[in-house]
């Protein structure tokens, strides 16, 4: 049985969210093997106690992941879970991961989100002139040199960084608090349209599911896990998008504010950002030389026959020595993705293949930063 078919079905045990499904695959390599798990197997993972078993168990039996799997699929043709290559290797550091994420658009960019480096743009709903020029601007720069914008599409800042990336050629992702085919709000959906055509809509709410205040907040973590950096435009003091900037920066992602007036309340969440250490945004060519004008990729692109085990063990046997070796060597206690593929002479997209593979199987796990820890 595949393992998505585990991550869908452990998302749907009521008392079991996204941190602790993380924690179960962690614990016992598998979601497959947690599925089968005994109640004193259970309860030795960080998290779950006696009570939450308690809760686990009838749903567990009440539910048939393969069958859940099919029906699901009929109604949701396009979703990841971890356990897929195209699942962004970003978001797999953060510490709860949405354990089903739904897309919608490009089908090219669903292959290239892993390799083309994305950077956030946020801030109220409410800009001054001054938040939205800078918004055009900042979006448009990145842009014309190969960034993916991520956004919400929310009104404001959202949707001048979505639309001035679009018009400027580039690629743009909307993190929804809906189905990926619900449109909120409503007046934008033109702009929905053209997210569509040029990037991606991504949600972790299935299909059909209204807009409902507790889930934006939420997906502010997908908007932080899925970027390198993020770019807060113009914020007052209480907004969602320092909420975004606060877990960019607990997430090991680079922060940058803009500077504004003191006398405009809109500007005093990011000067109260670029006070606690975040970096200022000095203009589009400070900005592009801080990113970096030539982006990097943030992983390699990993083809399907890459993941099977049957045809990667002798690679893996080498990753994992080699890994092993970089800690011994070093004295430190992780190796860097590009220290691997320089030990093993491998090319990045077997390494990568293969670190995935040992991360399954519970060998070795990601950290911020593209590092690998063995277990």
């Amino acid at each position: 049985m595949e393992e998505r078919a585990f991550w869908l079905a452990w998302s749907q045990i009521s008392g079991i969210g996204p941190v602790l499904i993380k924690r179960l695959y962690r614990h016992f390599g598998s979601l497959a093997l947690a599925w089968e798990a005994s109640p004193k197997e259970l309860v030795e993972v960080e998290g779950i106690g006696s009570q939450t078993v308690e809760e686990i168990l009838p749903q567990r039996v009440k539910c048939q992941p393969d069958l859940l799997l099919q029906h699901h699929e009929q109604k949701n043709e396009y979703f990841w879970t971890p356990a897929e290559a195209d699942y962004p290797r970003l978001l797999r550091e953060i510490p709860d991961p949405p354990p089903v994420l739904y897309y919608c658009g490009d089908s090219k960019l669903v292959k290239d989100l892993g390799t083309l480096p994305a950077i956030a743009i946020v801030g109220t709903r409410e800009p001054s002139d001054y938040g939205r020029r800078w918004t055009r601007k900042i979006s448009s720069a990145l842009a014309q040199n190969g960034f993916v914008v991520v956004s919400g599409l929310a009104d404001g800042i959202d949707a001048e960084a979505h639309r001035n990336c679009i018009e400027s050629g580039g690629k743009t992702v909307a993190v929804l608090g809906t189905g990926v085919d619900v449109v909120y709000p409503w007046t934008n959906r033109r702009l929905y349209q053209e997210v569509l055509e040029n990037g991606l809509a991504l949600s972790e709410y299935p299909a059909g599911t209204q807009p409902d205040r507790t889930h934006f907040p939420r997906r502010n973590r997908i908007v932080a896990g899925l970027c390198r950096a993020v770019l807060v435009i113009e914020a007052p003091k209480k907004s969602g998008a320092l909420i975004t900037a606060y877990l960019a920066n607990d997430y090991g992602r680079d922060v940058y504010a803009l500077p504004g007036s003191l006398d405009n309340s809109k500007s005093k969440g990011c000067l109260a950002l670029i006070s606690k250490g975040a970096q200022m945004i000095l203009g589009e060519a400070e900005l592009l030389e801080m990113l970096g004008t030539m982006p990097q990729l943030d992983y390699p692109v990993m083809e399907a026959t890459q993941l099977p085990l049957i045809d990667l063990s002798a690679e893996l046997s080498q990753v994992l020595q080699s890994v092993n070796t970089i800690v011994q060597s070093d004295e430190i206690d992780t190796a860097a993705f590009d220290t691997i593929v320089q030990q093993t002479g491998m090319p990045a997209g077997s390494v990568s293949g293969a670190l995935l593979q040992l991360e399954m199987l519970g060998l070795v796990s990601q950290l911020p930063g593209m590092r690998y820890q063995v277990h």
